[in-house]
């Protein structure tokens, strides 16, 4: 049976803590779906075509790696492209109580959708997306912390 992974989130931006979920992800499993979701309700930084747009660049060396989008429930994206994995970065106890909540939803409503928990590489344990864009917004360097593709889009925006 093929072991189709997806992983999902608004990737706003997508850090290099991201991406070493991905890369361990794609020596797990036949295929990784990095599932973009549009998430209006958080006001992205960056709209969705731009998301997905630099989460297709950074990972196009990938050939077991496809970049979708979606708005909606992530148990009917997996139904669409017959995923049986959900793959999830855990980088606190935090992380993981909300995670493992939304599991148990994920599973009530596709009992066959398995959740499987990455603990984050210590070097990127303290990243996340909104620190990155706080450090931005600030006009502090970020390109420490997100791939080359992302830090040029970063340089595009103005600060605030």
């Amino acid at each position: 049976m093929k072991k189709t992974a997806i992983y999902p989130g608004t990737f706003n931006p997508l850090t290099n803590g991201h991406l070493n979920i991905i890369q361990r992800s794609a020596e797990l499993f036949d295929e990784v779906l990095v599932a973009v979701a549009k998430s209006a309700g958080k006001a992205p930084l960056f709209d969705l075509e731009q998301r997905v747009a630099m989460a297709n660049e950074a990972l196009a060396s990938y050939a077991s790696v496809r970049v979708v989008l979606f708005d909606g429930l992530l148990v009917d994206l997996a139904k669409q492209y017959n995923a049986n994995i959900v793959v999830r970065g855990i980088r606190s106890t935090a992380d993981f109580e909300y995670e493992a909540q939304m599991a148990g939803m994920n599973r009530k409503m596709l009992p066959e959708l398995e959740t499987v928990f990455l603990t984050t590489h210590s070097d990127w344990a303290h990243l996340s997306s909104m620190l990155v864009r706080d450090i931005a917004h600030h006009g502090g360097d970020v390109s420490t912390f997100v791939p080359a593709n992302v830090a040029k889009m970063f340089q595009k925006k103005p600060s605030s």
